[in-house]
């Protein structure tokens, strides 16, 4: 079995040294600047636990090899100590990050240890840290939790446990409690058509990955991690299965969920021993009476906006530009963006980040004048980028992307496997169908031993003003 190419020529090696953006003096919390926020995975230093939040400034990330220092929160210090003494354990491996629809708290998901921490985001401060239900598989994991965008939940994908829970929710009063009376079991439950949720031949690895909420709230697109995909009606107690589907029709570990008008995009990707490759964008209609516990397996049918399953993909994170005109889609498998036309469901455009690879990523060539000229001048470029997870910047002229370190924590095994981790800058071009790759906000996290353990993943942009 192959995996991502990890060794990269001299020639690029020596280029990376002018990565990043020019050092500076840190920001500090205020109300008149937005925000980027991302995490970097891997432990705090000197522990096993913690990890580290970075929050930029964002016009300072906009602004190429302009000063562009992150603020720095260590969840290895007060935030751990909130959760061991309200869980009596320690949060390990913050995965995933959200916000609320008003952008005063942060939310973190945990996926080694199956915490969800609550933070006030303008002083930093964790408030409330719970942890997650065993399920009957007898373990737990936080792989993402997500809020509603009413604010009253947070919808909880408890991957390992294969648990689907809810947290309610209220921001004004800082209320975080986990819903035991509304949480489902996926491994066990049976659907309204009387299948099995969790059968060999349906769905044969019920662990969820993502929870994509629609606008009204109620309805969740949870995809799982061995193919199919579950509706669900997340306001009812407990929440119910409205509709379901099999694993030829949504194939495994999708992720992304974006809505534009009366569609939800969904993908599905790779990263898993069983499925390592894999690459697919669907596109389900909306609407209050399409989605009912009378309706038939795989009903209503979503469309297929592409399939690329094909050796090194790995469709992961998605972005809508602005006006919600293009989904930008991200293989961090084959260090490239795709770009759709959301009129259209048609593919547009191919960002290649890296053109001195090949799209498998795997056989790297040192890179000529004019693959340079391509990519850009020194500093805007990374010999394998392996792009995660996006989001646009407040005023939709760029997009932020986490690139993933040499030694990832996520994505076994390791299609995952990034050379620059750190925040990357893409300039938006052509009203969104196209990009110019303008710069690298790095992260380092080294070990006693001198190797780079830093881990970009979760990704957030708070609108403070």
């Amino acid at each position: 079995m192959m995996t991502k190419m990890t060794r990269v020529p001299v020639a690029a090696l020596v280029l990376m040294f002018c990565l990043g953006l020019a050092p500076g003096k840190a920001t500090h919390p205020g109300k008149d600047r937005n925000e980027v926020w991302s995490i970097d995975q891997s432990d705090s230093a000197g522990k096993t636990y913690g990890g580290t939040i970075y929050i930029w400034n964002s016009k300072d990330l906009e602004k190429a090899n302009k000063e562009a220092v992150a603020e720095k929160v260590d969840l290895g210090g007060r935030a751990s100590a909130l959760c061991l003494a309200q869980t009596g354990a320690n949060p390990v491996r913050p995965h995933m990050l959200t916000m609320n629809r008003a952008n005063t708290h942060a939310i973190v998901s945990f996926v080694a240890s199956g915490h969800v921490l609550f933070m006030d985001a303008r002083t930093r401060r964790p408030i409330t840290c719970l942890r997650t239900s065993v399920g009957s598989t007898g373990a737990r994991q936080v792989h993402q939790s997500f809020p509603s965008p009413d604010e009253t939940y947070v919808a909880v994908a408890n991957q390992n446990g294969k648990l689907y829970e809810r947290i309610n929710t209220n921001y004004r009063t800082n209320t975080f409690v986990l819903d035991h009376a509304a949480r489902l079991d996926l491994a066990t439950c049976t659907t309204p058509n009387g299948f099995p949720c969790q059968d060999p031949d349906i769905r044969p690895d019920n662990a969820p990955i993502c929870p994509i909420i629609e606008s009204s709230g109620v309805l969740n697109f949870v995809t799982l991690r061995g193919g199919g995909l579950f509706v669900i009606d997340a306001k009812s107690t407990p929440m119910r299965i409205v509709a379901e589907y099999d694993k030829s029709t949504i194939h495994p570990n999708g992720c992304l969920g974006a809505q534009v008008g009366n569609k939800m995009y969904v993908d599905s990707g790779g990263g898993t021993v069983a499925n390592l490759y894999e690459a697919d964008l669907y596109a389900f209609p909306l609407g209050s009476d399409l989605y009912s516990p009378l309706n038939g397996i795989n009903t209503p049918l979503p469309k297929l906006v592409f399939s690329e399953d094909v050796e090194g993909a790995d469709a992961h994170g998605a972005a809508l530009t602005k006006h919600n005109s293009y989904l930008w889609v991200a293989d961090r498998g084959r260090n490239l963006i795709w770009v759709v036309d959301t009129a259209t469901d048609v593919i547009v455009n191919v960002i290649n980040l890296a053109p001195w690879l090949n799209l498998s990523g795997r056989a790297p060539i040192v890179p000529t004048p004019e693959m340079l000229q391509k990519a850009g001048h020194c500093g805007h470029f990374s010999p394998d980028p392996t792009p995660d997870l996006l989001v646009l910047s407040p005023g939709g002229t760029h997009m932020f992307l986490t690139f993933r370190g040499p030694n990832p924590l996520s994505g076994d095994p390791h299609v995952s496997t990034g050379a620059t981790p750190g925040v990357g800058v893409l300039r938006i071009t052509a009203g969104g169908r196209d990009g110019v790759f303008e710069a690298i906000a790095p992260m380092s996290n080294p070990d006693a031993g001198g190797v780079e353990r830093a881990d970009a993943h979760a990704i957030w942009v708070r609108h403070v003003k």
